[in-house]
């Protein structure tokens, strides 16, 4: 099990991928990384003076075995689909994209030729936010692993703004939010108490 808020030093080179930006950068042995937060399978890390994320693949870099990917029962189900968004994690933020109100549609049908497809629209808490283009791929990835699927599409919407009114009320708590926090509109986070 990891521990966040543990100081490690990466055993091997190692990429990663800067937040918000998005973008690739290689970690070189040796670089003294904090890690921040373990969860959906992936690892944020502090070094350097930036966030980057860490994929499991790359966990063995970290000292740390991956957890291993669990595969379900063999037949689908929609509650399956709910619980696998579940898994995916905004980097900068220990809640899941469900809680956080991120999913604003998902759509579970017949794909042509046999077995199910998934379309989802999510957002983002920013639009402005480099990490789009990974946490859709983390969300197609983690759906076509699911029985039956053949065909995900996932898209990415901004209308209408993402607010912190659509959490959950866990995900408030969690967070630090004051539950009747109404939101603001351009997903600007409110100081938290």
């Amino acid at each position: 099990m990891i521990i966040t808020n543990q100081t490690v030093t990466l055993k091997r080179e190692c990429a990663g991928i800067a937040i918000p930006a998005g973008t690739r950068q290689l970690l070189p042995a040796g670089t003294a990384v904090r890690i921040t937060q373990a969860m959906g399978g992936s690892y944020t890390v502090s070094a350097q003076g930036a966030l980057y994320r860490i994929e499991a693949k790359d966990a063995d870099a970290l000292g740390v075995t991956a957890e291993s990917e669990t595969h379900g029962p063999a037949s689908f189900s929609d509650r399956m689909v709910w619980d696998q968004l579940k898994t995916v994690y905004d980097p900068e933020i220990p809640v899941n994209i469900v809680d956080l109100g991120l999913i604003y549609e998902c759509e579970i049908g017949e794909a042509e030729g046999g077995g199910k497809k998934i379309d989802v629209q999510m957002s983002l808490t920013a639009p402005g936010c480099g990490m789009s283009d990974v946490l859709k791929a983390d969300v197609e990835h983690k759906l076509r692993r699911l029985p039956e699927v053949k065909d995900v599409r996932v898209q990415v919407v901004f209308d209408p703004p993402w607010t912190p009114a659509r959490m959950t009320e866990a995900a408030k708590l969690q967070l630090g939010f004051d539950l009747d926090y109404s939101g603001t509109a351009g997903g600007a986070f409110p100081i938290l108490r």
